[in-house]
């Protein structure tokens, strides 16, 4: 059986990245090919514990700490989700993946080399990494347009655009400019994940 492809899709907060992976998610799934739309963090109870840090604060909860949470759940998500998804042939779509962990646990002091290297070795590499790029002013703006209450920390101007020049220098990222409608973006990112689809 054929490998299947993983798409990881990266960005700064408020960048459009998550529509966009449903959109792009539903547009290869189309296709006729099954698609498994999946992100991280997960769902699963460490994800749970990353996003509740993220939107509670980080009071008592130290960089290291942080990241073995992050490791934790990915390894749980590699085993049970994109591998197997792999495995059977499909399209896996994934909302964030170990980039992120280098870009924003790396704002936080941790050595980004050290974190990108545990990355790798945890998580396969992804056959499309796309990278739905925003200025963070914009990026910040859309956060506040959709959301009724407080920023939350991950969200400051100044550390989006220390954070979005990290995912624009990984090699082998391909950009596509988040700034048009969704049905632009999507259009953009179609044309790069094809050739990767065999298509």
């Amino acid at each position: 059986m054929t490998r299947g492809v993983l798409i990881v899709l990266e960005g700064i907060d408020g960048s459009g990245k998550t529509t966009l992976s449903k959109n792009l998610a539903a547009a290869i799934a189309a296709t006729g090919r099954e698609v498994v739309l999946t992100r991280e963090p997960t769902d699963g109870p460490y994800g749970r514990q990353i996003r509740a840090i993220a939107a509670q604060g980080r009071d008592g909860v130290t960089a290291d700490e942080e990241l073995a949470l992050f490791m934790a759940d990915r390894k749980e998500h590699v085993a049970q989700v994109v591998l197997p998804a792999l495995e059977r042939g499909a399209v896996v779509v994934q909302d964030r993946s170990y980039f992120s962990t280098v870009a924003y646990q790396g704002e936080r002091g941790l050595d980004r080399a050290e974190l990108l290297a545990m990355g790798e070795q945890v998580a396969p590499r992804p056959d499309v990494l796309l990278v739905v790029d925003l200025p963070a002013e914009d990026a910040v703006a859309r956060i506040h347009a959709a959301r009724d209450h407080g920023q939350d920390d991950f969200e400051q101007v100044d550390a989006l655009a220390r954070i979005r020049q990290v995912f624009l220098g990984f090699a082998g990222a391909q950009v596509v400019d988040a700034r048009g409608t969704p049905a632009e973006t999507l259009a953009q990112a179609m044309a790069l994940v094809r050739p990767a689809l065999g298509e």
